[in-house]
């Protein structure tokens, strides 16, 4: 029986990338094929996703004996007393471990997902071929282009697919199909593609994948205002926000500019917030000089109420963590702190329609780029307020989602074609 309800999980998990562990706080995300669910003609290349490799290292028995030769040369230094900062992040910690512990003997329990786990960088789909090969090469730093006096001149081209038939049933596509080109300006604007099929677009001789229903703003912080609606009616029940706090390893990596705490007091969360209310889903790093920064000053000033934390465990391709679980500077783990801003109704009550939010759930995956954050959206969706289909949008934003706004510096950062695999042209049901 038991047997029969795994391979069940298993089958659903290969569909939606979603797999729920039976009484347990935990799911196991796979990005890839959540993503996949945005897109009609195109798919996220597996191995682009996950192009970081996390394998367990083995050295060849010369290295190792050297390694342990060079390990007992060195002088044990005596480890210094935590500073009252440190004590409570190490609090916190010791608070969160035994649900990351339950969450990862979960994951180690589930034979029949850790078997395909090695799997996940391939592509199990035929029918798929490279995109285009135009997109190879250096990719566009928006950052840099956006600060340009040339950047209010800049546009982009979207190509979109017209059906000259109408009557197909059931989503089938048709080969009869006319394209349309818009150019629109890529900063400062609101680019928009309105149809439920992916449009393909190009910038400066490279290309991108635009899913359906989505936007983006691509901005500094500056001109997020022109986002909030005119009317909060209008406004969004979903706000995911992924902040460039200022760490060392980005900075050390370059790997995208960052920002002092201070100027996320000015996001303007409760103008964007929906008339029945909004949750609001924050990702913040470990240090604990940022999480006191978030409850005593940043939520406030936005106006959330913090309801619960979850957790982002990473683990390797078999299963194991990618860091010591107790490691101090390098958990193997970030923190998603959620939180509901009310909207003009001021009603904490209307959560009450709705599922109540668990906390200390834990979302276990591995890790695909440098900061690249699971998506997490079906993991929310019952305990958002307000109108459905939920509006979303999600703030500092580098890859877009079907249905959502996505607002930032560089929000077609992952939408370069680079990192799909597309469609041969086949009929087929969506």
């Amino acid at each position: 029986m038991a047997d029969t309800k795994s391979s069940g999980e298993l089958s659903r998990f290969l569909d939606s990338g979603v797999y729920r562990f039976s009484n347990s706080n935990a799911v196991f995300l796979d990005p890839v094929r959540v993503l996949n669910r945005s897109y009609t003609r195109f798919r996220v290349s597996p191995s682009a996703y996950y192009s970081r490799s996390f394998q367990p290292k083995r050295l060849a028995p010369e290295s190792a004996v050297a390694s342990d030769s060079r390990k007992r040369k060195r002088k044990s230094k005596k480890p210094r007393p935590l500073n009252g900062r440190e004590l409570a992040a190490d609090q916190r910690h010791q608070e969160a471990r035994p649900w990351l512990l339950k969450a990862h003997e979960s994951l180690l329990g589930a034979a029949d997902l850790l078997s395909i786990l090695s799997k996940l960088r391939s592509c199990s789909c035929s029918s798929m071929e490279s995109s285009d090969e135009s997109s190879s090469g250096v990719e566009h730093s928006f950052v840099e282009l956006g600060k340009l006096w040339q950047a209010p001149l800049y546009e982009i081209i979207l190509n979109f697919n017209q059906h000259s038939d109408s009557s197909s049933h059931g989503g089938l596509l048709n080969n009869n199909q006319s394209s349309e080109q818009r150019e629109i300006p890529i900063f400062n604007n609101l680019v928009v593609n309105e149809t439920c099929d992916d449009v393909e677009a190009e910038f400066l001789n490279r290309h991108y994948v635009l899913p359906g229903q989505s936007s983006f703003y691509m901005s500094d912080l500056g001109q997020i205002h022109n986002l909030v609606p005119a009317e909060s009616d209008c406004g969004f029940n979903l706000i995911v926000i992924d902040p460039p706090w200022e760490n060392g390893s980005a900075r050390q990596k370059s790997a995208y500019p960052t920002l002092p705490n201070r100027y996320f007091l000015s996001l303007p969360i409760k103008k964007l917030t929906h008339t029945d209310g909004a949750l609001v889903a924050l990702w913040v790093t470990n240090r604990e000089k940022l999480r006191k920064f978030v409850e005593e000053e940043l939520f406030p000033a936005w106006g959330v109420r913090y309801l619960a934390t979850f957790y982002w465990l990473k683990v390797k391709v078999d299963g194991s963590l990618i860091s010591d679980l107790d490691l101090f500077h390098h958990r193997p783990y970030e923190c998603l702190l959620l939180g509901y801003c009310s909207g003009k109704t001021k009603r904490y009550e209307h959560l009450a329609e709705f599922t109540p939010m668990k906390d200390n759930q834990v979302i276990i995956s591995i890790p695909g780029g440098y900061s690249r954050k699971p998506p997490i959206r079906e993991l929310l969706l019952d305990c958002v307020p307000g109108v459905k289909p939920a509006r979303c949008i999600e703030l500092f934003a580098r890859e877009m989602i079907a249905g959502w706004v996505s607002w930032g510096n560089e929000p077609l950062h992952f939408q370069d074609t680079r990192y799909f695999l597309r469609d041969e042209p086949v009929n087929r049901f969506r």
